[in-house]
Formats: structure tokens, C-alpha cells, sequence
């Protein structure tokens, strides 16, 4: 893993200098502790800094030149397959100076051009330079585990692993985009291809963008897969479907430093780590964090997990001391993020880091194997579009009879959320269940500057636009593809890439192996959803080698007492942050409404703390980019 930067003046062709790189680089020494180089000529400028993982030697120093230097690279991320693709390559006439990836990434671009990327099995972002053409080639990850953000000024084009790397330019000034703030107080997080910053683009996953002859164009090189073609029976699809994970887990113990895994509890974390159990000739190393609240406290069934395998376990409770971090988890975000699992899922990241280098983890399950308790929802939902309009007017009477919720858990909570949302579009339903604040709230909250930005885009038309393209041909398949494409990449991915990064740690996710995608999507939905029963085929899969209770568990979520939190120790964080004169006099919002949610939430009166902590983050992002206290600058590092 590691930070990249660059520059390419294609439109001024005035020289890149190395100091620029180099500051920007620095920036990002979080991501790559262990080394850092620089190449600029002429009008291009890559920088690199490197957490040694494969091939710790000299020899993968990036950026890497290749010969004589007509080609160049900066890459991020890990090819599993590289081993095999560099034998392939060999037997093509190929030469290598080192054993690294890195190596392999350039010697496949030279025999397929920018069609390497349908040769790569893993997770990427890289800048290649190719000098014959004089091509930039940018590209990222089918599914977007590994960051690239971009922007274009009238010199040229930049490129950074991170926003706040941008800042170390002098010709970047940040500002708010306005468009990305409703989207973020609708989602708690900015989808991409916009960020919250004027100007900065994100690369979507599975494209790659050319700079040739002045001109920049995108392009799409994959697409997660829809059409159901898988015609066997349950019992293959089990067998396949383990085979494939056991092909994936097993790729991603490559490593030449010390590795472990994230051990929360839940089944799919369970799974990697008994299937690591199975390759591995050592106990695996595995880590969990938990709560003293009752309900947020996983760590029980983690320890449970750890005893069955056998694994060298650490585990760690995390208290209120937690506010401590907020203003660094902020910084590192580098946009708003409000998802409140990114606290725990940094202490996670800092407490592994003490001990491995490398963690592999159970993300992307439940987007593949319809894990969400959503997704049975939606198919209740079209049950409801065509049920008799008797029915649909009990429903609603229903609705009107259940009180409003005071604790955000509660079956109170999500039979309101669920009822109160049928009546709506497919779209908006949607929106409705996985949001915490509708129109009207909005409305109600943002003042006339930030509502006039809003109102050009109904909120939840990602979704809606995400649905209606689906090529799926059931409502959880078409749910699946939306997450798949939004909530996956903008929400988890960037919640684990930031966090593990912040410290160093690279985080792998068998899950995530685009083979894997490939054949989930391929079955049917009857044998990921059954009944009540989510994961169907992945439980069958796993109940020889996990614990029943483990199997068959209800889904908890990696959530966090924030509820709880903002009633006691954080109170008083939580008023002086959001009814300051300096956030308010940022005229975003009303500073009534926000008086009269935390009244309401400190009472007990209701449950706002994800709106609440939604706006904290906001603020404290505020004050780290936009008013210029980040702790950007290289001598902080």
C-alpha cells in the first residue's frame, strides 16, 4: 500500500517541479512510512511513498522506470496474481530487476497496453507515463478499494491518493461544493465522481483516463455482472461459491511482512479468518474492538470465534476517551464522513497496526450475498405496490398508530422507518430506510443559500437513476447493484482505506475479488435471500467449520453508543462545536433547528445522533480544510 501524486502540464507544458511533488507527498507519509521518491521531467512530475509489503527491497522503489525509461510508474495497491501474470510475461520475452508487482503492472502494460487491467486480480490506483505516446494513464480498482482523486487547472491535470494532498499546491484553494454538502447531509458521505471540494473529481472504480494529444477521455474497462447464469444446483453453488472465497483468501496472504485479520464476530469476518485458519501453518492473528454498552458489543462472539480457530487474539474496549480522535478522524476523512462506524473501525486499524502490517476482513458480503436486512424490506415493499388498495390503506393506518421512536435500535424505530416509507416510489423508499434525514428536515434546517444549491437535485435521485439503469431482473437484485455502486465504494471502502491507511496498515478483502463478484452475481436470488434467511448459500457453505451460533446469528452491525454518548460525555462537545458563532455564521444552517435536535436528543425526547454526528463531522471538516487547521504541512508528519 501507498500514497501516490502527480502532475502533468499537458496544456502549458511548463516544467513540474520536484519540490511540489514532494510537499504533496508528504502529506501523505501516513499511507507510505517506509520510503518515498520523486521523478519529474519536462512537463511531468510523479511522487510515491511506500509501505513495503511485497518485495521490501530496493529494487521496487517507485517510481518505477522502466529500461531505459520510456515508461514510468506510481502505483497503489496489491496484484494478487502477479506471480502468475509475471510468469506469463516471461514466457512473452520479459525481463524483471525485482520481485514486486509494481514491476509486473509496467511489463503488462508493455505487451497489452491499457488492456492490462483485465489481467489484474486485486486492488489498484496508479499513474503510468508512457513517453513513446506520450500517454498519462490513470486507473483505479473494479471496485474501488484504493483512492484517486484528480483535478484539472489551466496548466494541466493533478492527481493525489488524497484530497488533502492538493492542499500542499499553492495553486489550490479550497471551497466547498455546495452540491456535495446535500448530498452528504442526505447519505453521511459524498458519492462519488463529485467531492465536497470545488474543482476535485474522484476516478469512479473500474475506469481508467487517458491524456493524449490534449485531449482527456474516460473509459469504463468493467462492470459488475447481473444476468443470472448459474444453473446448478444448491449444493454447487455451496462448493463453488467456498472454492472461489478459498482462491481469494489464499492470494491474499502474500505477504512479506507480518499479516492478521479484523475479527468482529459477525459471519463473514468468521469466515476469512477460518479459512485463513485452514492455509495457514500458525495461528492467525486476529483483532476486535467493543463496547461496554449492552447492544454494541460484539466482542463476546469475536473471543468465541478466536477460541474455535485457535488464533492469536487481541481484542480492545472503546469508551467516550474516543472524542480525542474526532478532530483527527476528521483530517483523515479528507471529505465529511458521518458514518459513526469509522470511530471504531479507526481504533481497530491503530490497535492491528501495533502488531501486523497486513489484515484481511470480511467487507463486501453482504452487497454479494444480499446480507442487509433492507433487502428483505424491498421485497415486502413490492409485495405492498400489488397488494389490494385495502390493504395498502391498513398499512397506512397502521403507520399512523405507531408512536415515534425514542432509541434509534429499536423494532419501534425500524417498523416506523419501514411503514412510514411504503407509500413512496420505489426510489425514495429506498432513500427513506437508508437515510436519517428526509426533505422536509432538510428544509427545515439549511438556510436559503445552501437550499436554493440543494433544491437543482432531488436527493435521493442517485438512487432512483441507480435503480431505473439496473439491468437486474428482481427488486434485490437491482438494490444490490445500487449499493454495489454507491454505498460500497463512497461508504465502506473509503471507511477502511482511511482508517487502516491513517496508520500504515493495509486492509484486504477476499469478498472483494472481482472472481468472486463475478459468480455471486451469477445465482439467483433465491439462493442468497430465502425466507427471513439472508446469505442462504453462504451459510450452507460455512456450517462445517463455524460455530451454529456464529452461522445463525442475527446480523449487529459495526455501530457505535453514539446515542448514548451524546446524552453524557459528549454533550457538552456536541453544543459548543454545532451552536458556535463560527458555525453558524458559515449560514449553512438554522441554528433553532440544530438547538432544538440536541434538546430533544440530550432529553430523550427522541433519537438524533446521526443527524447530530453528521453535522459534528461537518463542522470539524470545516475547520480542517476549508479554514485551514489541518495538520497538512511535512514537518507535521
Amino acid at each position: 500500500m501507498c500514497g501516490i501524486a502527480g502532475r502533468y502540464n499537458f496544456l502549458s507544458h511548463a516544467p513540474v517541479l520536484p519540490e511540489l511533488i514532494k510537499d504533496m507527498c508528504d502529506v501523505l507519509a501516513h499511507r507510505g512510512p517506509d520510503g518515498e521518491g520523486v521523478f519529474c521531467r519536462e512537463s511531468l512530475g510523479f511522487g510515491h511513498r511506500r509501505l513495503a509489503v511485497v518485495d521490501v527491497t530496493e529494487a521496487a522503489h517507485q517510481p518505477m522506470v522502466r529500461g531505459n525509461g520510456p515508461l514510468v510508474l506510481t502505483y497503489n495497491g496489491e496484484i494478487y496474481n502477479f506471480n502468475e501474470l509475471r510468469n506469463r510475461l516471461m514466457a512473452h520475452g520479459h525481463h524483471f530487476q525485482s520481485h514486486s508487482d509494481t514491476e509486473v503492472v509496467l511489463a503488462a502494460y508493455e505487451q497489452y497496453g491499457v488492456e492490462c487491467l483485465h489481467h489484474f486480480r486485486g486492488m489498484f490506483a496508479f499513474a503510468l507515463w508512457d513517453a513513446k505516446t506520450r500517454t498519462l494513464f490513470l486507473a483505479r480498482d473494479r471496485v474501488g478499494k484504493k483512492p484517486l482523486y484528480y483535478r484539472m487547472d489551466r496548466d494541466g491535470i493533478v492527481f493525489a491518493s488524497e484530497a488533502k494532498a492538493f492542499l500542499a499546491d499553492p495553486s489550490f484553494q479550497p471551497r466547498v461544493e455546495l452540491k456535495a454538502l446535500g448530498h452528504y447531509l442526505t447519505y453521511h458521505y459524498v458519492p462519488g465522481p463529485e467531492s465536497a471540494f470545488e474543482g476535485l473529481r474522484k476516478l469512479p472504480p473500474a475506469h481508467y483516463l487517458l491524456v493524449r494529444d490534449g485531449r482527456v477521455t474516460f473509459h469504463q474497462y468493467w462492470q459488475r455482472p447481473v444476468e443470472v447464469t448459474f444453473t446448478g444446483s444448491i449444493e454447487d453453488a455451496q462448493d463453488e461459491l467456498l472454492a472461489k472465497l478459498k482462491a481469494a483468501v489464499h492470494g491474499r496472504l502474500m505477504s512479506d511482512v507480518p499479516l492478521g485479520a479484523f475479527l468482529s464476530g459477525g459471519l463473514d469476518s468468521s469466515v476469512i479468518v477460518g479459512l485463513m485458519a485452514q492455509l495457514s501453518d500458525r495461528p492467525v492473528k486476529t483483532f476486535s474492538i467493543g463496547f461496554e454498552q449492552k447492544g454494541y458489543n460484539e466482542l463476546p462472539y469475536a473471543r468465541q470465534v478466536a477460541q474455535h480457530f485457535g488464533t492469536d487474539h487481541q481484542d480492545f474496549l472503546v469508551t467516550t476517551k474516543a472524542a480525542d480522535i474526532f478532530p483527527h478522524l476528521a483530517w483523515s476523512y479528507n471529505e465529511p464522513f458521518g458514518d459513526t462506524s469509522a470511530i471504531p473501525t479507526f481504533f481497530l486499524a491503530q490497535l492491528t497496526r501495533q502488531h501486523v502490517t497486513v489484515a484481511l476482513n470480511g467487507d463486501g458480503g453482504d452487497e454479494s450475498l444480499a446480507g442487509y436486512e433492507r433487502y428483505r424490506a424491498m421485497v415486502m415493499g413490492d409485495w405492498y405496490d400489488h397488494a389490494p388498495g385495502l390493504i395498502q390503506r391498513g398499512v397506512s393506518a397502521l403507520m399512523q398508530g405507531i408512536p415515534e421512536p425514542v432509541t434509534f435500535k429499536s423494532k419501534v424505530n425500524r417498523l416506523k422507518r419501514f411503514f412510514s416509507a411504503l407509500p413512496e416510489p420505489i426510489g425514495r423508499r429506498y432513500g427513506r430506510w437508508i437515510t436519517h434525514l428526509d426533505s422536509s428536515d432538510t428544509f427545515r434546517l439549511c438556510r436559503a443559500e445552501l437550499l436554493d444549491a440543494l433544491q437543482k437535485e432531488e436527493p435521493f435521485s442517485m438512487l432512483e437513476n441507480g435503480l431505473r439503469r439496473s439491468m437486474a431482473t428482481d427488486m434485490p437484485g437491482r438494490v444490490m447493484d445500487v449499493d454495489f455502486h454507491t454505498y460500497l465504494p463512497d461508504d465502506l471502502l473509503v471507511k477502511v482505506d482511511t482508517a487502516a491507511m491513517a496508520f500504515g496498515l493495509e486492509a484486504r478483502s477476499p469478498f472483494l475479488d472481482h472472481q468472486v463478484i463475478e459468480f455471486c452475481a451469477s445465482l439467483p436470488t433465491s439462493m442468497k435471500l430465502r425466507g427471513r434467511q439472508s446469505k442462504y448459500v453462504l451459510k450452507r457453505a460455512v456450517q462445517s467449520f463455524l460455530p451454529a451460533e456464529i452461522v445463525h446469528r442475527a446480523k449487529m452491525g459495526f455501530g457505535v453508543p453514539m446515542d448514548h454518548w451524546l446524552r453524557t460525555d459528549l454533550r457538552e462537545m456536541a453544543y459548543d462545536l454545532l451552536l458556535s458563532d463560527r458555525a453558524i455564521q458559515r449560514g449553512y444552517f438554522h441554528k433553532s433547528v440544530i438547538q432544538a435536535w440536541l434538546d430533544e436528543h440530550v432529553k430523550g425526547h427522541r433519537d438524533w445522533h446521526e443527524r447530530l454526528w453528521n453535522l459534528l463531522m461537518l463542522e470539524l471538516w470545516h475547520r480542517a480544510y476549508i479554514d485551514g487547521e489541518g495538520n497538512f504541512r511535512p514537518s507535521a508528519n
